[in-house]
């Protein structure tokens, strides 16, 4: 009589890959404490982000619900994807060095779900795989999409406009009719009410909707919608300013109730998503007479965590002898016609002037960097001098009209509260290209070695009330003034950064 062999599979209690989990987890919110902290941050801070504290509990809640359709199943370790770890860690060290937060983030929370899927296995791991990919929204990402939104809107409104036959003038983001004069801001573009129907719109399809068509066919809806509405709703401001003849009187509060406007979009899309709606799946029957077989590899969870952790120690090595830097001379400003200058000796790495320029105050700040600084230093050099995060209302747009050899120049207008901020950036003692070219040079400066310091500079001043576009452009005429007296400023620039190194 032949007898066959079957590999023995020790079978352990199910409460061990749980403990697993939360030992993991926590261990790498300690690991990327960095990306934690910073997420958080824009959580409180940001307007259009502030759903993502309901994000966890959301997850555990969608688990909670397919409690039936995993009746069955135990935790089977799956070693074999800790190589998916490999360009996880590649990925969140690329992020680091060009400055990219989210992307930082977004590798992070990939080794969260390479932990789930090492420890759950790729079964249990599947049966959860909604609620667990609903985590994403953890991450505030999005904002980079702002200026594509601000540009569909303001063409959105373009075309209403000459559809209702009202005489208008489109010029970018600024709308002009008889009533005044409207500008598309960033808080208009609709990032916050989008950021937060999607993240609705895939709740609601993982708790509503079995098939993947129908899930995705819903989700599709809570992209369009907002993004539509959103038009509407600027459309519907810019009207109002015809029929009110006041396009100041129109705008007002228009954050407010374009909330209300959002929360009645909202309303009519799950009314439109109800019709559609699945009966939950089916708890899996477990075959009589059988068990699955619960195994746990402890190592395999903390070879997550090492791999996780080579891509922060790999760029701690890479900062570990960076210095300081600091003026080796003053920085030499000029008062324009009409200013009078007040102007601090340099200290270490700023040096910060005041222009005054009749009932106006301009305050001036050059902000040396280190030499092999990624994109993220600027980031929160610009976030600290601007203060840009904490406004409400906040409009980004280039400085027209600015001198030549003045380096390229964006003015931040913010509301609540009122200020205007000019910022410029010099890399190698050049005017700084922008964007991913720049965050290039800072990532290969920060690898490869660089003696010659960014520089980063802010000229700010803070009205008492809110300026109309006359007082607004009066303003920055005044700030151009404040740059042409200044001569070539990219010269002065280049031979500071070259005296720093």
């Amino acid at each position: 009589m032949s007898v066959a062999l079957r590999p023995a599979v020790r079978d352990i209690s199910p409460a061990i890959p749980m403990a697993i989990l939360a030992v993991g987890l926590l261990a790498l919110i300690a690991i990327f404490f960095p990306e934690s902290q910073a997420a958080v941050r824009v959580w409180i801070d940001s307007t259009a982000y502030g759903h993502c504290f309901l994000v966890v509990p959301i997850a555990v809640y969608l688990i909670w619900e397919r409690r039936g359709a995993i009746t069955g199943m135990r935790p089977r370790a799956a070693p074999a994807a800790l190589l998916l770890g490999i360009p996880l860690a590649v990925m969140w060290l690329a992020a680091e060095r060009l400055g990219i937060m989210e992307g930082r983030q977004l590798a992070a929370l990939g080794f969260v779900e390479l932990l789930f899927l090492v420890v759950l296995g790729w079964e249990l791991y599947w049966a959860l795989l909604g609620p667990l990919v609903y985590l994403v929204f953890l991450v505030p990402f999005g904002a980079f999409i702002t200026p594509a939104l601000q540009s569909f809107t303001a063409q959105f409104i373009d075309l209403g406009l000459s559809a209702l036959g009202i005489s208008h003038y489109v010029s970018d983001l600024v709308i002009e009719i008889s009533a005044g004069t409207f500008f598309v801001a960033e808080a208009c573009a609709g990032l916050r009410f989008l950021i937060a129907s999607i993240a609705f719109g895939v709740f609601y399809a993982l708790l509503n909707y079995q098939s993947m068509g129908r899930r995705t066919f819903f989700i599709a809806l809570s992209i369009v919608v907002p993004i539509v509405a959103n038009g509407l709703r600027a459309l519907g401001i810019v009207l109002l300013g015809h029929i009110l003849g006041s396009a100041e009187a129109a705008a007002a509060d228009h954050i407010i109730y374009g909330w209300v406007f959002f929360s009645i979009v909202m309303l009519l899309l799950v009314v439109a998503g109800m019709p559609l709606r699945e009966p939950p799946a089916q708890p899996r029957m477990a075959r009589p007479g059988t068990r699955d077989a619960v195994t746990g590899y402890p190592w395999a969870a903390a070879v997550v965590l090492l791999i996780a952790a080579v891509g922060p120690a790999i760029a701690i090595g890479f900062d570990r002898n960076e210095s300081a830097p600091s003026f080796a001379r003053p920085f030499r400003l000029a008062a324009p016609d009409g200013c009078e200058l007040a102007q601090d000796a340099p200290s270490g790495d700023q040096a910060k002037a005041t222009f005054t320029c009749g009932a106006r105050q301009w305050a001036f700040t050059a902000q040396l960097l280190p030499a092999r600084s990624t994109g993220r230093a600027l980031t929160e050099v610009r976030s600290r001098l601007t203060g840009s995060l904490g406004a409400e209302d906040a409009t980004v747009v280039p400085l027209r009209n600015a001198p030549p050899a003045a380096g390229r120049w964006q003015v931040l207008v913010a509301r609540e509260p009122e200020s205007i901020t000019a910022t410029a950036t010099w890399i190698h003692g050049a005017p700084a290209p922008g964007g991913l070219q720049q965050r290039l040079m800072q990532a290969r400066d920060s690898v490869a070695g660089n003696t010659i310091p960014p520089m980063f500079i802010a000229i700010s001043t803070k009205p008492s009330q809110a300026l109309s576009e006359a007082a607004l452009e009066a303003t920055l005429l005044q700030l151009n003034s404040i740059l042409a007296a200044q001569g070539s400023l990219d010269d002065l620039v280049a031979q500071t950064v070259s005296a720093s190194r």
